[in-house]
C-alpha cells in the first residue's frame, strides 16, 4: 500500500516560511531580503511573509525581518538549528559561550522574564550570532515556537533557558551508568 500524495502532513507555518526565506536567499531576491529589514514598512515582501498563515501574520513578519538581518550580504542561506536557547549557547568566543559569557547570559535573562514577545531582544541576539559568525536558532522553530509564545502550556521561554543553560557535553567523559550489584559487592 502506498501512500498518496495528498497523505503527507502539511508543513508547520514555521517550516513554510524557512521554505520561501531560503528560497529568497538562494534566487538572491536582494531587494525583497532588504525590505524585509525595514520593520515599520508596510512592503510586499513583508506581506508576502504573513500569507503563510495571516492569523499570525506580526509574528510571521517579525522571524522574516530577523531572518533578513541574519542574512544581509550573504549568499548561502543557513536553516539554523536548535532553539533560541541552544543558539544563544554559542555566543562568545573561546571558553566564555553562552552562560559564561556575560552579554549572552544577560540577553538570555531579559528574554526569559519577557511577558511579551521580546522583539528587540530578539533583533539583538540574531545580530550577536551574525556578528559572532554562528549559526541562527532554526528559523521554523522559533517561528513555531513565537506563535506558541503566549500559550502556558508551551512553556516556550523556560524551554529555551533550559537549553541555554543545559550543561555541556563532554564527549572524553564517560556516561554515566548505575553500579551492577557485583560492583556494588566489590567496594
Amino acid at each position: 500500500m502506498t501512500a498518496s500524495p495528498d497523505a503527507r502532513p502539511t508543513a508547520s507555518a514555521g517550516e513554510q516560511l524557512t521554505a520561501w526565506l531560503i528560497s529568497l536567499v538562494r534566487s538572491r531576491e536582494v531587494g525583497k531580503l532588504a525590505d524585509l529589514r525595514r520593520p515599520h514598512a508596510e512592503t510586499e515582501a513583508r506581506i508576502m511573509a504573513g500569507w503563510v498563515d495571516p492569523a499570525n501574520r506580526e509574528t510571521l513578519e517579525l522571524v522574516a525581518f530577523l531572518f533578513a538581518v541574519y542574512h544581509r550580504g550573504s549568499s548561502r542561506p543557513s536553516y539554523g538549528s536548535g532553539s533560541l536557547g541552544t543558539a544563544l549557547r554559542r555566543i562568545g568566543s573561546g571558553d566564555h559561550r553562552g552562560p559564561a559569557d556575560p552579554g549572552a547570559a544577560r540577553l538570555m535573562e531579559r528574554i526569559a522574564a519577557s511577558r511579551r514577545l521580546p522583539v528587540r531582544h530578539l533583533q539583538h541576539a540574531v545580530a550577536r550570532l551574525r556578528s559572532c559568525e554562528q549559526k541562527p536558532p532554526a528559523w521554523s522553530q522559533l517561528t513555531d515556537d513565537l506563535i506558541r509564545w503566549n500559550d502556558r502550556r508551551s512553556r516556550i521561554r523556560y524551554g529555551w533557558a533550559v537549553d541555554f543553560y543545559e550543561p555541556a557535553r563532554q564527549s572524553s567523559r564517560r556516561a554515566f551508568t548505575p553500579p551492577t550489584d557485583a560492583e556494588d559487592d566489590a567496594q
